[in-house]
């Protein structure tokens, strides 16, 4: 019998060796996953194991949705939404202390939803936003917080490829649930960042208004609608039982390409081997992180490492408020260290169950899950939409740190209460019938 202890320490510290030399997660991961397997079993059995669970892994129907969601996100990356949906958010923001703030919030809600992508929001939305609040006497460092700390609401606003990889690692928690509790918890999470935009630019006297000229309303919502309709018949279609969330991917690629095909012809047939590369890469890498942390959940199983830290836990506290601060602790210092794909993979098998035990929903804890890993890539110290959002505002890391307080702040309170009030996320799948 191996101990769990030992075992454990031997897949932490090969991991983090591994990644302190540079060497890419996903082979972090498989090395240290058959370190770990090595010991409780001879070399020959260990290396067919590892390999058999990592090909078995990917034998999966539901996988389709991943590579059509990302396809569909590439599309609308490079397809010129981006500026339409900034002249969309003005119409709501326009006449407020701090608009270009609200913009810049509302920009990467909307974008981050129909792209799916954190980083892609940052880059795209921050990119217009940034230098215009510079210019109007903005503080960089703080429109730089502004943009930094609403990226992530992307990645809980559907449709989003987090929750299909929570409800694959979970083993068929809702899709559709899962969406209409994201878009409940990203639009919490986008409020939050307003609220504190708010005092910001009251007490900086942010005051830059978009005047609208007549008729101009009318133009920018038409130009804008047809791009926010992709969450309605993806989200819609899935609700009302009109397609799969598979058949939905696919259904968001073909209507992807009509918007910026057809209809808005900001990309041509000569754009597409470009955007079929990228989504290649990004499908590869996402398969085989999948591939690898599937690898790492046998180490775990084999070795009873699951079991030892569901002791653990569970030997901490029965009162369930404690042991969800303490799995959002875990989850936190996890978020801030590890990509959420692998994190969302490796370690729902091992918290789900523990969680249940006290009487969590799968669908309540899969948006929770998200919720503090996207906090993560905010955070340092390997947070990549900290560095991408300063590298996009043109601003040092550490300078943007302190403007970024309120806003963390603001989005722990807003995890708090989606964690202790379950209600606030869970009543919109109840009331569309989805769980």
């Amino acid at each position: 019998m191996i101990d769990p202890v030992l075992a454990s320490f031997t897949l932490i510290s090969v991991f983090v060796v591994l990644l302190i030399l540079g060497t890419p997660i996903g082979l972090c991961i498989v090395i240290s996953s058959t370190a770990t397997i090595l010991m409780a079993l001879d070399f020959n059995l260990a290396m067919f194991a590892t390999a058999q669970k990592m090909f078995s892994s990917l034998d999966s129907f539901a996988l389709l949705a991943v590579p059509f969601f990302i396809l569909s996100g590439v599309i609308m990356n490079n397809g010129g939404i981006a500026t339409r949906l900034v002249n969309f958010a003005k119409l709501f923001t326009g006449r407020v202390p701090g608009s270009l703030s609200y913009t810049n919030i509302a920009g990467n809600m909307m974008f981050g939803a129909v792209s799916g992508s954190a980083i892609a929001a940052s880059t795209s939305i921050g990119g217009v936003m940034i230098p215009m609040s510079a210019k109007e006497g903005y503080n960089r460092n703080f429109a730089s917080a502004v943009n930094i700390a609403s990226a992530p609401t992307g990645m809980l606003i559907p449709p989003t490829t987090a929750f299909i990889l929570y409800a694959l690692a979970s083993g068929g928690t809702s899709i559709a649930a899962l969406f209409a509790g994201g878009l409940v918890a990203g639009s919490l999470w986008g409020i939050g960042c307003m609220v504190v935009t708010y005092f910001v630019a009251k007490k900086n006297n942010y005051r830059v208004f978009f005047p609208l000229q007549k008729g101009v309303a009318a133009k920018v919502t038409k130009d804008a609608l047809p791009s926010l309709l992709l969450v309605v018949i993806v989200v819609g279609g899935i609700v009302q039982g009109i397609f799969t969330a598979i058949e939905a991917s696919a259904v968001a690629v073909v209507y992807t390409a009509y918007l910026t095909l057809g209809l808005y012809k900001t990309l041509t047939l000569k754009d597409l081997p470009n955007i079929f590369t990228q989504t290649f890469v990004m499908t590869g890498v996402i398969m085989f992180l999948l591939a690898t942390s599937s690898a790492m959940s046998f180490s775990m199983s084999i070795t009873s490492i699951p079991a030892a830290l569901s002791e653990l836990i569970l030997g901490i506290s029965d009162n369930p408020l404690v042991i969800m601060l303490v799995v959002t602790v875990f989850l936190l210092v996890v978020g801030a260290f590890m990509d959420i794909g692998p994190a969302i993979l490796i370690f729902t098998p091992i918290l789900l169950p523990i969680v249940k035990q006290v009487g969590v929903d799968p669908v309540h804890f899969g948006i929770l899950m998200v919720f503090n890993l996207a906090i993560g890539t905010i955070t340092p110290p390997v947070g990549s939409g900290l560095y991408v959002g300063a590298s996009v505002g043109k601003v040092k890391v550490e300078d943007v740190i302190k403007p970024l307080v309120p806003f963390y702040i603001a989005i722990f309170i807003v995890l708090l209460l989606i964690t202790y009030l379950p209600n606030l996320t869970l009543f919109l799948p109840k009331l569309l019938g989805v769980m």
